[in-house]
């Protein structure tokens, strides 16, 4: 598969890196928002699954992670991040003339469905949300935060330690065969440390995405109750950030919306269960878009 690399511009002229996966792209494009501290790699196998169904995938490091820029000013909060999508989306609709499929996990999907608000409800094509809704649990989001930013400055010795960090915060998930997935997450500093590909402004810096969350929080319940879009939202059964309560809640805002739950996945599902939930990604767009599968 001939992947390309392509450049979109955010809402503060910021650069975004993104790798194009081709299918048909006179039919279906795919946006693919992945969360908090990971990067467009995240995506790799569900990227290359749309395209080998036909739809062009187009997978984006969000500011301040990945090869993307880090803004100067530090502004990551989820207004900047649901800003950048509009713009990419937009961008998209020049390229292509048709509005993108939105799939964002956690920190993407919040970000399209804000986008989406923004947008005056006229940006995307559907939205699937992985393992996110407008409210999430706190203690499993300090947990998470906790985790990101315990390294985040001092770094790692070796890309070995950093999985050795990660089998101990997920210790039923599977450990890789090989480190060279791991090693895209991660970049070698002048003192020869490993640090996280993203910015740690991202959660400590004045702008950040702990700025006004409550006061957020009420807008993404407002933008799930303007939803009329085809929407998709995939929990993993063992979340540590969506509860079945916050499915449910979700699914009474926005009562169109389909749901899947999957069994044995935590919050990174398309980690956990890349084959379920790609099935499930593909069910939902065969019978909400008429997309023919395979053709």
């Amino acid at each position: 598969m001939d992947i390309k690399t392509r450049e979109f511009i955010g809402s503060d002229d910021n650069r975004l890196m993104a790798d194009i996966f081709p299918g048909d792209e006179k039919r279906f494009v795919a946006l693919l928002l992945h969360g908090g501290g990971q990067t467009r790699h995240s995506w790799h196998k569900t990227a290359i699954n749309l395209a080998e169904r036909g739809i062009t995938a187009i997978s984006v490091d969000a500011r301040g992670h990945g090869n993307s820029d880090w803004l100067a000013e530090k502004t990551y909060t989820f207004e900047h991040y649901s800003q950048d999508v509009v713009a990419i989306a937009r961008q998209i609709q020049e390229t292509y003339e048709l509005k993108p499929i939105c799939i964002g996990a956690s920190l993407g999907g919040i970000s399209a469905m804000m986008a989406q608000s923004l947008a005056g409800q006229d940006l995307l094509e559907a939205l699937v949300l992985v393992d996110i809704t407008p409210r999430m649990d706190i203690n499993g989001v300090a947990k998470i935060q906790g985790f990101m930013s315990d390294k985040m400055h001092d770094g790692f010795e070796s890309i070995e330690q950093a999985a050795d960090a990660i089998a101990a915060y997920l210790p039923d998930r599977k450990r890789p065969p090989s480190l060279s997935g791991l090693q895209k997450n991660l970049r070698k500093c002048d003192d020869g440390r490993w640090r996280w590909h993203w910015d740690p402004a991202f959660i400590d810096g004045p702008l950040s995405i702990n700025t006004v969350a409550d006061e957020f929080q009420q807008k993404l319940l407002d933008a799930a109750a303007e939803l009329s879009i085809p929407t998709l939202l995939v929990r993993g059964a063992r979340s540590e950030l969506v509860s079945e309560a916050h499915a449910k809640e979700f699914l009474s805002l926005a009562p169109h919306a389909h749901y899947v739950d999957v069994s044995d996945a935590g919050h990174m599902v398309a980690g956990d269960k890349n084959d379920i939930f790609s099935s499930a990604v593909m069910n939902f767009l065969e019978k909400q878009i008429l997309l023919d599968v395979n053709n």
